[in-house]
C-alpha cells in the first residue's frame, strides 16, 4: 500500500500540535478564526459535511472531504474523527497542496 501523503501531513501537524480535531474543536478553531484548513471524513454524516463547508465557505477557509473516520482518527494518535482543523498556515498550505497533487493525479492522469 502505498503511503498516504495527505495523511501523513495531517499527522505531521497534529505532532506538532497544530490540528484541533472532533466536531466541537473543530468548530471553536473555526469560529475563533483558528482553522487555516477543515478536513472531514467522507463517511462523516451528511449533516456534519455540510455543516463545515458552509461554515467554512462563509469564512473562506479551505474544506475538504477525504478518509474514512477511522483514518483520521488513526493518523492523529486518536481513535477516530469526522472533522479536524489544521491550525498552521505553514502547513495547511501543504496540506492543501498535497490535496492538489492527488486531485491531479486522479482527473488529470499521470
Amino acid at each position: 500500500m502505498k503511503p498516504d501523503k495527505v495523511l501523513a501531513m495531517i499527522g505531521m501537524a497534529a505532532r506538532a500540535g497544530n490540528v484541533a480535531s472532533g466536531e466541537f474543536s473543530t468548530e471553536q478553531a473555526v469560529k475563533k478564526g483558528k482553522a487555516c484548513l477543515v478536513v472531514t471524513a467522507s463517511d462523516a454524516s451528511e449533516n456534519t459535511k455540510k455543516h463545515f463547508s458552509d461554515m467554512c465557505s462563509y469564512r473562506q477557509i479551505p474544506y475538504f472531504e477525504y478518509a474514512q473516520k477511522e483514518q483520521l482518527g488513526n493518523w492523529i494518535g486518536k481513535e477516530y474523527r469526522a472533522s479536524l482543523a489544521v491550525t498552521d498556515q505553514n502547513l495547511a498550505k501543504e496540506v492543501i497542496r498535497r490535496f492538489k497533487e492527488l486531485e491531479q493525479l486522479n482527473h488529470g492522469g499521470n
